[in-house]
């Protein structure tokens, strides 16, 4: 049974992986039919849906039998999970865990293959008041000047940050550099009496919070 019409008679759960790209491909080239491509373009990113989430339309295109209109589709297809992994994050009326960051940035950061540096800007009841760039990096890592947080922070009247970046790499882990910028800048915070309250990696479904692991 092909994977429409076992989608159609079993439901689009029952589908692997390879059957749900399959789908979106719709069929085959010469020589290789709509599963051979599926199962080619997963090998492509070794079978790691994220990975296959960060692929942009070039790379897409480059894949031997992934035109125009098929590298469009896939790349349709995971921006609507990443729009719907967002939506399903209810408005913080007020931050109280990490896990409420976390949901509220994970769909921005999860695909990117570059480092990005945000504070979420918080009012004294701890209420958000803005999500603010700082910073964007390579893979390894991104500058961080903390001028430009606080002056961020200070423009939307903030009363404390939590500080949010990713890690392409997928691994959660803070680095050394992580820790020693940490440390930085809430000592500025403390200074400014504008506190950094948390500090947290995204990496994948994965995510570290120095305030959980008493880093800050």
């Amino acid at each position: 049974m092909r994977p429409r019409e076992r989608a159609i008679v079993q439901g689009i759960g029952a589908l692997s992986d390879a059957e749900l790209v399959a789908v979106m491909v719709g069929s085959g080239t010469q020589g290789e039919d709509a599963m051979g491509v599926a199962r080619r373009i997963l090998a492509e990113v070794a079978g790691d849906l994220h990975a296959l989430g960060r692929c942009d339309l070039l790379r897409l295109r480059t894949l031997h039998g992934i035109g125009d209109a098929r590298a469009v589709l896939i790349s349709a297809a995971m921006e609507l999970g990443r729009r719907r992994m967002s939506r399903l994050a209810s408005p913080l009326m007020r931050v109280t865990k990490a896990e409420e960051i976390v949901m509220r940035f994970r769909s921005r950061l999860i695909d990117l293959d570059v480092e990005e540096f945000w504070a979420l800007a918080l009012s004294r009841a701890n209420a958000p008041i803005a999500d603010l760039l700082i910073s964007r990096g390579g893979q390894s890592g991104t500058v961080v000047d903390p001028k430009v947080v606080f002056r961020k922070a200070l423009s939307v009247r903030a009363a404390a940050v939590v500080l949010i970046h990713n890690h392409p790499s997928g691994n959660p882990n803070p680095s050394a550099a992580d820790r020693r910028l940490t440390d930085d800048l809430s000592a500025v915070g403390k200074s400014m009496d504008l506190p950094v309250l948390d500090h947290i990696i995204i990496a994948g479904m994965g995510h570290f919070s120095f305030a959980d692991n008493h880093l800050i």
